[in-house]
């Protein structure tokens, strides 16, 4: 059936619906574990597109009269410096644009400082459906869900008056266990709009992309002119650190950095490694920011002799 506008006596684009939501909550809350059961799979941390503003988009949830592009921020937290507190404007600039957002609480934590404060800053967006998502459902008793529930539901009164939450939807992205409610929810706060996706996309670029331009840029402050054009930089793996405590993950990001000349690799390094730190530092800000978690920044600068004219160094460097 052809979509139909206004003009046509009919519904806004036939009745499809389209539009932007973003998942909040503290560390652990189960934000990425949703995305990726509400996308049916695993999907990249991904760049937006022109026309979506400069969020980050998580995923895409593609249905027959419905798309739901769920976007991702660097995580609300009560600010210890200056850049949490810019990475809390950018949350706020965010969620001052969707058109809806989904508070998520874990059904197996009671709820603690890091919660209201999150309850606290949404409060303060103003007229938003703010739905709660009781995530991790199925680590948790039907009794223990339920005082949740009403712990959650007690919560959004306090904040937002006695109306409370537009809604609230335990959910497990483990087991699927109303996955398919949550998008229903947050589908049915989408205006009426044509797809602002083609069919069957699910992300934009891939996380190890966006790493890699982050650090390329960090490494070409100040020395652009040198090397406009002959640094080309891989990341070889994103793998969580083995042995750490579901509170404290490291990821270890191992990168390779790749100049056609010795002297590139010097300039790169500078005297006694100290330009190479400075790349390390900068990058790690952003890529934190990006993934989300602490990393591990490991950086390695190879020469390539010529790779820019050499087709298979340019197959290899990902070209």
């Amino acid at each position: 059936m052809s979509k139909q506008n206004k003009a046509d006596g009919g519904e806004p684009f036939g009745g499809y619906h389209a539009g932007f939501s973003v998942l909040v909550g503290r560390p652990n809350a189960g934000k990425s574990t949703l995305t990726n059961a509400l996308v049916g799979k695993k999907v990249a941390i991904t760049s937006a597109k022109p026309q979506t503003t400069r969020h980050t988009i998580r995923g895409i949830v593609h249905r027959d009269d419905a798309q739901l592009i769920l976007v991702d921020t660097p995580g609300l937290h009560r600010p210890r410096t200056l850049l949490g507190k810019r990475l809390n404007d950018l949350v706020a600039d965010t969620l001052a644009e969707v058109d809806a957002i989904g508070f998520c609480l874990p059904a197996n934590e009671k709820i603690g400082p890091g919660d209201k404060f999150i309850a606290a800053q949404l409060a303060a967006v103003g007229r938003k459906p703010i739905i709660a998502l009781v995530t991790k459902a199925d680590l948790v008793d039907r009794q223990a869900l339920t005082e949740q529930l009403l712990a959650v539901a007690a919560l959004g009164r306090e904040v937002l008056g006695e109306e409370g939450w537009k809604d609230i939807v335990p959910v497990s992205a483990t087991d699927g266990f109303q996955v398919g409610t949550v998008a229903d929810v947050l589908i049915s706060h989408m205006p009426p709009s044509p797809p602002l996706y083609p069919d069957g996309e699910l992300t934009d670029e891939p996380e190890a992309v966006m790493v890699a331009e982050l650090i390329r840029e960090a490494a070409l402050e100040g020395v652009r002119d040198e090397l406009p054009h002959s640094l080309a930089v891989v990341v070889d793996e994103i793998v969580p650190r083995e042995g750490r405590a579901e509170d404290n993950q490291l990821l270890d990001v191992r990168v390779n950095l790749y100049v056609e000349r010795p002297s590139q690799k010097a300039i790169i390094i500078g005297k006694g490694g100290s330009r190479l730190r400075d790349v390390g530092t900068n990058a790690r800000k952003g890529i934190e920011a990006l993934l989300g978690t602490r990393i591990y920044l490991d950086l390695h600068v190879k020469v390539a002799k010529d790779w820019q004219r050499d087709p298979k160094q340019l197959v290899k460097l990902g070209f």
